[in-house]
C-alpha cells in the first residue's frame, strides 16, 4: 500500500482523471455545436430552395409561362423538399 502514499502516483492519478474529464466536457460541446450547426445548414438550405423557387416563378412569368393558379406552387414545393430529409428515406 506504499504506492497510494506516493506523490508521483497521486499526481498520475488526478492527471488521468483531469483528462479523462476535459475529453468528455469538450466531446459534449463538440456534438452540440454539430447539432447547431447542421439545424442552420438546414434552415439556410431551404431558405436558398425558397428563393430558387421564387427566381423560377419570376422567369417563368417573364416568359409567359405561368399562370396565376401556379403562383407559389414551386417555391413551396422547393422549400418543403430538404436534401437531408430525402436521403434518411
Amino acid at each position: 500500500m506504499s504506492f497510494i502514499r506516493n506523490p508521483a502516483t497521486i499526481f498520475g492519478a488526478l492527471n488521468l482523471s483531469a483528462i479523462a474529464g476535459s475529453t468528455f466536457y469538450l466531446r459534449s460541446h463538440l456534438v452540440y455545436n454539430l447539432e447547431e450547426s447542421e439545424a442552420r445548414s438546414d434552415e439556410i438550405e431551404g431558405t436558398l430552395r425558397g428563393h430558387i423557387g421564387l427566381i423560377e416563378e419570376s422567369l417563368d412569368r417573364l416568359e409567359g409561362k405561368a399562370t396565376e393558379a401556379d403562383r407559389g406552387k414551386k417555391m413551396d414545393d422547393y422549400y418543403g423538399k430538404r436534401a437531408k430529409d430525402e436521403s434518411r428515406k
